[in-house]
């Protein structure tokens, strides 16, 4: 029996991954948590064969919690689960050492073989996915300039990309609105660009953003 945490802070979300998990006979729902810290105690207190872990998380960010939970047990896989397309986080996803990535949208008809691989040791990387780390292979040489961002960086540049305001994401990340404040003028500076209609531009162009 496959014994899996799910790190889901939305309940709806978390249910609806549960009903999936449900329809088989070798996958068993062993642990919740609702946030980073919550995540990381259970994985820590508890043995668990996969974390399915959010990416978007109240507070720390989910790639944040991967690198914790990678820390303190190196050997568990953990399948990210991602409301965003893999272009933003897949690869920094695996560099952080995730057995796979998933998006919310095909997690439905890819969940189950995910976990069953990922419990077995491997990776599990779509075709769109392994195709993108082809091209970046490529390009090892050419790098761009998101990739000079921190993860918590690369995370507020989407979302000023996607047109938040800083009150908004400081909300979403549980931040001060200084704090996103010097997170977006990091990233300007390090982007070496002026204002955020250049990063969207940017974002857009590079496909980080819809």
């Amino acid at each position: 029996m496959i014994k899996i945490l799910v790190v889901e802070d939305h309940t709806i979300m978390r249910e609806g991954l549960k009903q999936i998990l449900k329809e088989t006979s070798d996958i068993v729902v062993a642990g919740e948590a609702s946030n980073a810290q919550e995540a990381i105690d259970k994985a820590g207190n508890n043995n668990y064969d996969v974390v399915l872990l959010d990416i978007s998380l109240p507070g720390r960010s989910g790639l944040d919690v991967l690198k914790q939970l990678k820390f303190m047990k190196p050997n568990l896989p953990v399948l990210i689960l991602s409301m965003h397309p893999e272009e933003q986080y897949a690869i920094r996803s695996l560099r952080a050492s995730a057995s796979g990535y998933l998006t919310k949208e095909s997690a439905s008809d890819e969940l189950i073989s995910a976990i069953r691989k990922v419990a077995k040791g491997r990776k599990y990387i779509t075709p769109s996915l392994a195709e993108r780390l082809a091209f970046k292979l490529e390009d090892d040489n050419k790098r761009f300039s998101h990739e000079e961002l921190s993860d918590r960086e690369f995370q507020v540049m989407c979302m000023i990309a996607s047109g938040k305001r800083v009150k908004d994401i400081g909300e979403a990340l549980s931040l001060s609105v200084k704090t996103v404040s010097t997170y977006r003028t990091r990233i300007l500076k390090k982007m070496n660009m002026k204002n955020n209609s250049q990063l969207t531009y940017y974002a857009i162009k590079n496909g980080l953003v819809d």
